[in-house]
């Protein structure tokens, strides 16, 4: 079995490696050329993020600084999927991300770890696990993701919240760990924030 291959299926690998090295460094310059990029330079960005990312969906926007071991080379993205500043995927292994979710500032997506045995984890060993987010979620300012978590559909992560389980469809989950406080209910299709309620033409109106 290769080095490659350990990569993906969970096994322990050595990533220094240095083949597996030689494909990461070319990846990591074009992410080098994507954190690069001045404001204006819009068009750029798109096509760097097609040529860094297994899959980008259309009328994505990533935020730079982004970060990721591998540049997104692991990262498999649906349509508009926002990103804002510092988004960390930790992509040694695959990253799927469903339509429509957003990311606030400094989230981490971390696909790798290592052995708890100290005597291998000194010799570099690392393993990795895929990470799964589905469709029209969002994930606030400084959520962690943990390796091989799945999060359903229209999830709500709160702020600075560890996700170490996986997460069904449909609810909102805070804390660390981060733990389910509720599904999203009929005041929440009511009320945006607080005592704040949504215009009845909001659901019919396109925001764009």
């Amino acid at each position: 079995m290769t080095v490659k291959e350990r990569m993906h299926n969970g096994d322990l690998y050595d990533p220094g490696d240095a083949e597996v090295m030689a494909e990461q460094a070319q990846c990591l310059e074009l992410l080098y050329d994507f954190n690069q990029t001045r404001p204006s330079e819009m068009e750029k960005r798109a096509s760097l993020l097609q040529q860094m990312f297994a899959e980008i969906g259309e009328d994505c926007y990533i935020e730079p600084p982004f970060h990721a071991n591998w540049g997104g080379h692991h990262c498999h993205f649906g349509k508009r999927v926002y990103a804002n500043f510092n988004l960390t995927c930790v992509d040694d292994t695959h990253i799927y991300v469903g339509d429509y979710t957003m990311f606030g500032p400094n989230v981490v997506i971390a696909t790798a770890g290592h052995p708890l045995e100290p005597s291998l984890r000194q010799k570099g060993y690392q393993y990795n696990f895929p990470v799964h987010i589905g469709k029209n979620c969002w994930i606030a300012t400084g959520v962690l993701i943990m390796p091989g978590i799945t999060i359903g559909d229209n999830c709500i992560v709160g702020a600075g919240s560890v996700v170490t389980k996986d997460l069904p469809d449909n609810v909102i989950a805070i804390g660390n760990p981060a733990k389910i406080l509720r599904e999203v209910n009929d005041h929440d299709r009511a009320f945006y924030f607080k005592d704040h309620r949504i215009e009845p033409d909001r659901f019919t109106r396109d925001i764009y």
